[in-house]
């Protein structure tokens, strides 16, 4: 409407846009599409503001910005950083044992830290989990006690004008929640990651911030956005788990260079330093990627069904031409036409097809045709017109993906009378839940549960299973369902024991 964000919005500013090569970085596409698409049917002029410190092919996003390369393309190189930062890369030698290698890690850690406080300096160790920053500061409080250091270079008595920072506070420190925060505090190290309580990081900030502790052992994000003291920055292993893929993935360069931005910064210091500390194989690849400098490249066909359904939901796309329209205003165009092969295009058909028509009308039909499948709006093949449904409509403003629906679609046609257990099952089964895993600390906590609360569940389950050799097959004709005599005797013999053991008559 009239009111809405985009019609009012005259400045938008994306900081960190080389986020682009995130999963996230499909919103930035599509929220950048919509925009230059609306300036040009409203001939409203917007100003866009793209801003980010590790920018390897800037001027392939500033093509997708739409900037002008002469008058609003601002490009600053090492050479213009206010700060020199000096950078250090440490390979250590493969070991078969886990446990070596992070020990020897530690070991180079505690070196480059204990070096730079014995210079007066600040430190901010940053790992890849929230567990392992707590044992890292462990690991390091244990190494300098050994040295015999802990006092003389870790726990500080670190002034500011107004008063004793240490002094002032150890009271906050000790009424925290958080007992490793406060552990750790009186060696002079201290905790943060996205896991704690704000007031519990923000604490933990204050404390770096005015002296209180001179190390600080992190997570990455507090490389984003937020600047503190600290001279020397210390990435500590570059094995980050990817919940997708299952296993563990090498650090971004593109993360590594905006942690040791976090080094020496103007308004701090004169000078910083920055050491990555890494497995011996993945250091030649590190300096490759530091020196070669690999552009970005986009992630929005993962996500092109969800943005595409958003766009017929808006009313901005109503058929397949406008489709292919609204997709040339993505990075997704600008490097496919960039870097074909990357996106599954071979050189021939670059040749023939040198704007890329085709291929993205094949993009936006195979979208529209699994958008169309899950029945989020409705896709006419002759004419190409794209119709929203309400199922689509629902999807795109509470940010559902199309990956749930088509869940939700084949478990509810299976279920013609739901109860509230199969509807929050089917909830729990949505795609964007697929990743998510009971930790360590909350197994007690859901144990406690599942016997106060769900002590008929497991009565009921054995009873399914020793019915389940005497009952026929279900049935299921078009979506609907057709039970079994036995099936009916079996769902009834659960009810009863549900209502037995729930106090029911």
């Amino acid at each position: 409407g009239d009111g809405s964000l985009s019609r009012t919005c005259g400045l938008l500013i994306i900081d960190e846009v080389h986020l682009l090569a995130d999963e996230r970085g499909a919103v930035i596409e599509s929220v950048v599409a919509r925009l230059h698409r609306l300036v040009e049917s409203s001939q409203r002029q917007v100003r866009i503001v793209g801003l980010s410190a590790t920018l390897p092919n800037y001027k392939d996003v500033a093509s997708f910005l739409k900037v002008h390369p002469s008058r609003g393309l601002f490009f600053f190189g090492p050479e213009d950083r206010p700060v020199p930062l000096q950078q250090t890369f440490v390979g250590v030698t493969n070991l078969k044992d886990r446990f070596r290698r992070e020990q020897k890690m530690n070991d180079v850690c505690y070196e480059v830290v204990s070096d730079s406080l014995r210079r007066g300096c600040q430190v901010m160790v940053f790992v890849h989990s929230r567990k392992g920053t707590g044992e890292t500061a462990r690991a390091l409080t244990e190494r300098a006690m050994k040295e015999g250091s802990l006092e003389s270079l870790f726990i500080t008595q670190g002034t500011e004008r107004n008063g004793d920072a240490y002094t002032r506070y150890a009271e906050r420190a000790s009424k925290s929640r958080n007992k490793e925060l406060t552990e750790h505090f009186y060696n002079g190290l201290g905790i943060h990651h996205a896991g704690m309580l704000r007031n519990d990081r923000k604490l933990s900030e204050q404390m770096f911030n005015d002296g209180a502790i001179k190390v600080l052992c992190c997570t990455a994000t507090l490389a984003w956005g937020i600047n503190l003291p600290a001279h020397t920055v210390v990435v500590k292993g570059t094995e980050v788990y990817n919940p997708e893929k299952g296993g563990a993935v090498d650090l971004s360069i593109l993360d590594v260079q905006q942690i040791f931005d976090s080094a020496g910064c103007p308004q701090f210091d004169t000078s910083g330093e920055a050491t990555l500390i890494t497995s011996h194989d993945s250091l030649a690849p590190y300096l490759d990627k530091l020196i070669k400098a690999v552009p970005i490249e986009s992630n929005f066909v993962k996500q092109l069904a969800d943005h595409l359904n958003a766009e017929v939901v808006g009313g901005t796309v109503t058929n397949i031409q406008e489709a292919v329209t609204w997709l040339v205003y993505t990075y997704l165009y600008v490097r496919m036409c960039r870097n074909p092969i990357a996106y599954g295009i071979s050189a021939d058909q670059h040749d023939d097809d040198p704007m890329l028509r085709e291929r993205s009308k094949e993009l936006t039909e195979g979208a529209a045709k699994e958008i169309d499948m899950h029945r989020m709006f409705r896709y006419d093949r002759a004419s190409g017109n794209l119709a929203v449904t309400d199922l689509g409509w629902v999807a795109s403003h509470f940010y559902t993906r199309s990956e749930s629906i088509a869940t939700f679609n084949e478990m509810l046609a299976n279920l013609p009378d739901p109860n509230d257990a199969n509807l929050c099952h089917i909830i729990c089964c949505a795609q964007e839940f697929e990743n998510v895993r009971v930790r360590a600390e909350e197994l007690r906590e859901v144990d406690d549960l599942k016997k106060k609360s769900c002590a008929y569940a497991d009565a009921a389950l054995r009873l399914r299973k020793l019915l389940c050799p005497f009952s026929r097959p279900k049935l299921i004709f078009g979506g609907g369902s057709s039970s079994s005599s036995a099936e009916n005797e079996e769902e009834s013999i659960v009810r009863v024991s549900c209502a037995k053991y729930t106090g029911f008559d």
